[in-house]
């Protein structure tokens, strides 16, 4: 802990915290951070496996946390992490919603039932785990704080093969503010953090193609970012720094989307 009074805002001090897409890639790191700066960390995904290796990863830098299953498209699955988080650490206030998938395909060959399945993980379980939130803390009298992670996608076009995956950004983006609109007079802060190209374990193989390099030569400081990269804007908005933000949408995109 600090001794800089401003710092020590950083500091969560044992508040309770869910993160959906916990398993693997962004999910994972933001689940590793905030457990260092001293919150609850309720990991949640579909993939046991992967949670099991977040926990350890959490559990080896003394952090303290516990995996739950959650399917985000099933509210009553939603509302059993809920459940088991408050059972562990008393209540949730503090919720990321990082669950997210992409099927990359034209949209002359994306079947609707591919369009629901991006929509409905990516702004339904958005919408649903929100709301299941904040009814508990409205219920309650207890301010919280949803952090939402968006894309670039939301405001530029990304290829011709990722109509869905923008088309659920956008939303997420709006329902970003629509619901900071909604939930400031509960002292609920609703933001949304708003990531370009990352490199990761997932899209690591295409940045290493011609394809993959064209693009990076796009993004004005010519790089990919790195996952740690979003380490500050999480931070601000999860802590008592961001105490005045809602309804914001930060990008970290090394300046893609003013290029």
């Amino acid at each position: 802990m600090s001794n800089n009074p401003i710092l020590e805002k950083f500091y969560l001090n044992k508040k309770t915290v869910l993160v959906t897409g916990a398993s693997r890639g962004l999910g994972r790191r933001f689940s590793y951070v905030l457990s260092t700066m001293g919150a609850n960390v309720v990991l949640a995904a579909r993939d046991k496996d992967k949670l099991s290796e977040t926990k350890e990863i959490i559990k080896q830098s003394n952090g303290e946390c516990i995996a739950v299953n959650i399917d985000v498209n099933s509210e009553d699955s939603i509302n059993n992490a809920f459940e088991k988080a408050e059972e562990k650490y008393g209540e949730v206030s503090i919720l990321i919603n990082n669950a997210g998938i992409a099927i990359s395909k034209s949209s002359l060959k994306t079947s609707v039932e591919d369009w629901d399945k991006v929509i409905n993980t990516n702004l339904r379980g958005v919408f649903a785990c929100s709301k299941a939130f904040a009814n508990r803390l409205v219920n309650k009298k207890i301010p919280g704080k949803i952090v939402n992670i968006s894309s670039i996608a939301a405001e530029i076009v990304l290829g011709n093969y990722l109509s869905s995956y923008c088309a659920s950004k956008a939303a997420v983006s709006h329902l970003t503010r629509t619901l900071a609109f909604e939930y400031a007079k509960y002292n609920i802060q609703v933001n949304a953090i708003a990531p370009g190209y990352i490199l990761t374990d997932l899209n690591k193989n295409f940045f290493d193609t011609m394809d993959g390099k064209e693009m990076i030569k796009s993004i004005p400081q010519k790089r990919l970012g790195k996952p740690e990269e979003l380490d500050g804007a999480l931070l601000l908005l999860c802590s008592e720094l961001g105490s005045f933000m809602t309804g914001s949408v930060i990008r970290v995109d090394g300046g893609h989307v003013i290029s």
